[in-house]
């Protein structure tokens, strides 16, 4: 009895010490702030203010928005990867930003924030509601190619003409990939924020400047669906503070 009694008294000394050397399990929360813009400024909603960016006329923006996914979060080779991650960025709001809010991750810190523009192809094809996809919402087609990643519309203005722009761009393969470094400074203290500007104005003059005019519409043309997909993967800018 006495062996076994010093067999415990010791085993309780010695998770004792390593509760107090290691401590309790340190969690992390971040909030990220999307900010729509236009180059460097904040994005106008109803207003012709924005030049064709390869033609003639100017346009007003009516609606921007846009699936951002896959939400994973990493420190030190450790990943958190946000279960559910499905989250619709709309701005039609006064500050015209977006914020998530993640809490009590099981990480010491935060290095990297990885996402996806668009929806990944195995959610992209199911009729399962997760996070914000819902099959019956005004972000999805038929499963034949699922939800609109990026949608946005608006009017073209040349002279007295009024028209309609309409860029619906989705299918599986062109979900682009975002990866954004932070500094070590940051969520240092347990709670990070990050602040993100989406510049809009990359949707028609990242890597193929788009003549609006020309190209007044994408929604089942794969290759223009493409071509906007590339631009759109370089509109996201960390704005650290």
């Amino acid at each position: 009895m006495r062996i076994w009694m010093t067999g415990l008294a010791i085993l309780l000394f010695v998770g004792g010490a390593l509760f107090f050397a290691l401590g309790p399990q340190r969690t992390t929360s971040i909030t990220l702030t999307f900010h729509a813009k236009m180059g460097d400024d904040p994005l106008i909603f109803d207003e012709f203010v924005y030049d064709n960016p390869g033609g003639s006329g100017t346009f007003r923006v009516r609606d921007f928005r846009f699936y951002l996914s896959n939400l994973t979060l990493s420190q030190d080779g450790a990943l958190f990867a946000e279960p559910d991650s499905y989250h619709l960025l709309r701005f039609d709001n006064p500050e015209t930003i977006h914020s998530i809010r993640l809490n009590d991750i099981p990480l010491r810190s935060i290095e990297h924030v990885r996402f996806m523009i668009g929806v990944d192809p195995e959610a992209n094809g199911s009729i399962q509601v997760r996070g914000d996809l819902d099959p019956n919402s005004q972000m999805a087609w038929n499963w034949e190619v699922g939800y609109k990643f990026v949608v946005m519309e608006g009017t073209l203005r040349i002279g007295e003409e009024v028209s309609p722009l309409v860029y619906h761009v989705g299918f599986s393969e062109n979900a682009r990939e975002v990866d954004i470094q932070l500094p070590p400074d940051i969520g240092s203290d347990g709670n990070a924020d990050l602040h993100v500007n989406v510049d809009l104005a990359k949707l028609f003059g990242g890597p193929s400047q788009i003549d609006l005019q020309k190209l007044s519409s994408v929604k089942f043309n794969r290759e223009d669906a493409a071509m906007l997909a590339d631009n759109y993967a370089t509109m996201m800018t960390p704005m650290f503070r």
